[in-house]
C-alpha cells in the first residue's frame, strides 16, 4: 500500500489545490514554521484550502534548537500554529544540516546525544499535546547522529532523493525535490507514504480528530533555570526543594553528574523553593 504525496512551503507561493488533488495526489505535508514560533507565511492558507477540498494534510517544523528546552518550546510553537487545522497526517520535526549550522552560530556543537534529545523532546511534547509525532532526516544524518533503531522509536520520514527506494525502514519517503505538479509553479518535493495515516491516526485517537481541543501548548508545570558555572544537579535540587533524581528524569539527563554552564533545565513548580533566580 502506498500513497502519493508532496510537501510545500511559502516558497511555492500560490497553489491551486484543486488541481493538485485532481492530479492524483493523496496527501500533503505543509511547512508550519521553524525555530521559536516563526511561522511559514502560507501555512494557514494552504491548510485551509486542503481542509476545504478534503485533501489530507500533515505539518512539519524545521528544527532550530540550541538546547533540549528550545526543542520542546519549538513543539509548543508548532502546535499553536497548527491546532486550528484538521491534520490527518503526522506533525513532523525536520532535523538536518541547517540545524547543525544554526546551533554552531550560537556557540553550540550538536553531538549525536544532543540531536537525539532534540527529537525526543519535540516528539514527546507533540504526543503529550495529543498529536501524532514524526521526524525527518536524510540517511547520512540518521547514521551520523542517531543510535541504531532510533527510526523505530518514532515514525520516520526518510529524505533520500533517488529514483530507486533503498528499503530503509520508514513510513514516508521524500524521493525528489524536482517534481512537477499541476497547480504549482516551480519544483516541488514529492513523497510516497507507506501507511494509511488518516485511518491509523483516527483509530489511535491522535490529532483531536474527534473534535476535542488540545491542551494549551504553552501550559507548563515547571520553571526554567540556566545552569551556572559552579552548579551541580544536587545543589540545584536542594535550592529548589526537589531531588536530583527528579531533575534528571524531567530533563532527560542520563548522568546526573554531568551538566554544563549555560544549559537550560526544567524545575518542577511543586517544590518548596528556598529562593528563585529570576
Amino acid at each position: 500500500m502506498s500513497f502519493r504525496g508532496l510537501n510545500v512551503s511559502e516558497i511555492q507561493e500560490i497553489i491551486d489545490w484543486e488541481q493538485v488533488k485532481s492530479a492524483g495526489y493523496q496527501f500533503a505535508m505543509l511547512l508550519a514554521g521553524h525555530g521559536l514560533g516563526i511561522l511559514d507565511q502560507k501555512f494557514l492558507q494552504n491548510a485551509s484550502e486542503c481542509n476545504r477540498i478534503g485533501l489530507p494534510i500533515g505539518a512539519y517544523w524545521l528544527c532550530r534548537a540550541i538546547n533540549t528546552e528550545t526543542a520542546r518550546q519549538e513543539a509548543d510553537g508548532c502546535i499553536s500554529a497548527v491546532s486550528s487545522c484538521r491534520l490527518e497526517y503526522p506533525v513532523c520535526y525536520n532535523i538536518n544540516q541547517m540545524t547543525i549550522s544554526y546551533a554552531a552560530q550560537h556557540g553550540v556543537t550538536v553531538t549525536p546525544s544532543l540531536a537525539t534529545q532534540f527529537v525526543q523532546n519535540f516528539c514527546d511534547r507533540i504526543e503529550e499535546l495529543g498529536y501524532y509525532p514524526m521526524f525527518c532526516c536524510s540517511r547520512n544524518f540518521l547514521d551520523t547522529y542517531f543510535p541504531p533503531g532510533f527510526s523505530k522509536r518514532y515514525t520516520f520520514w526518510y529524505s533520500c532523493h533517488s529514483s530507486t527506494f533503498d528499503n530503509t525502514d520508514c513510513s514516508m519517503w521524500q524521493y525528489t525535490d524536482q517534481g512537477n505538479v499541476p497547480g504549482i509553479s516551480g519544483n516541488v518535493d514529492l513523497d510516497v507514504g507507506f501507511l494509511d495515516f488518516p485511518v491509523m491516526i483516527r483509530s489511535a485517537g491522535f490529532n483531536h480528530l474527534d473534535g476535542s481541543l488540545p491542551p494549551p501548548a504553552g501550559t507548563q508545570n515547571y520553571i526554567t533555570y540556566v545552569v551556572q558555572p559552579e552548579d551541580t544537579l544536587i545543589r540545584i535540587a536542594q535550592r529548589y526543594g526537589t531531588t536530583y533524581e527528579a531533575l534528571a528524569s524531567l530533563n532527560d539527563i542520563p548522568d546526573p553528574d554531568i551538566i554544563y554552564a549555560g544549559q537550560t533545565i526544567r524545575i518542577p513548580e511543586t517544590g518548596t523553593f528556598f529562593f528563585r533566580i529570576s
